[in-house]
């Protein structure tokens, strides 16, 4: 049986979505902030053993719905 409470949601933009920032800290302390995701696993994956660790960055100032 299929359940009746099941709903059906479609997209309003097809913008690209991305609330946040990634700061890519080295190893020898340098940092690159970048804007969106897919730059962020690019840069990781050419670079990551030189990569000490990645900081979130929240970018909903002045943003919303």
């Amino acid at each position: 049986m299929i359940n009746d409470k099941l709903q059906h949601f479609t997209s309003t933009s097809g913008d690209l979505y991305d609330r946040h920032k990634y700061k890519i800290i080295f190893k020898n302390g340098k940092s690159i902030t970048v804007d969106d995701y897919g730059t962020l696993k690019n840069m990781w994956y050419q670079w990551r053993d030189q990569v000490s660790n990645v900081e979130v960055i929240d970018d909903t100032q002045g943003k919303g719905f």
